[in-house]
């Protein structure tokens, strides 16, 4: 299983591609060899999967009933968010431009190890969506890790 943590501030260049932190790309299973798969957040942001990690959450969407409307909108809305991605001899990838828009990426992208999964974000929205309150972060820990 990989294990991503920490925060890398990386570009993207002119085509859009994007080089994986060395740390990042240590962590990648061997299973997964240079493909990934990279999903339009549901926050402004991507989150890229190992092979291995998309095909769990893949079943999970894949066995939604296409007999119940609302079931039937969220997988095409899960499915039209997603797309494969493949690293190159350079541990780049190319990210699609749709993706793009919806992280408002620019040259200057946050790459963040969130546990199985890696974010990608625009440093100024990134920002937004941290918790600066010790004691805010104290609770939520407290709410959801406390046994």
């Amino acid at each position: 299983m990989a294990f991503f943590t920490s925060e890398y501030e990386c570009k993207l260049d002119a085509k859009g591609r994007l080089v994986l932190p060395a740390k990042i790309k240590a962590n990648l299973p061997e299973v997964s060899g240079n493909e990934l798969v990279v999903m339009k957040g549901f926050d402004p942001n991507l989150v890229l999967y190992t092979m291995m990690e998309y095909k769990k959450i893949h079943n999970k969407f894949a066995s939604l009933s296409d007999f119940d409307a609302a079931q039937r909108k969220l997988k095409r809305n899960f499915f039209r968010s997603v797309a494969p991605v493949e690293l190159d001899s350079a541990g780049r990838f190319l990210i699609p431009k749709g993706w793009i828009d919806h992280a408002k990426l620019e040259k200057n992208v946050m790459v963040v190890g969130a546990g199985n999964t890696i974010e990608i974000w625009s440093p100024d929205l990134y920002e937004e969506y941290l918790i600066e309150d010790n004691d805010e972060y104290s609770d939520l820990a407290k709410k959801f890790l406390d046994e």
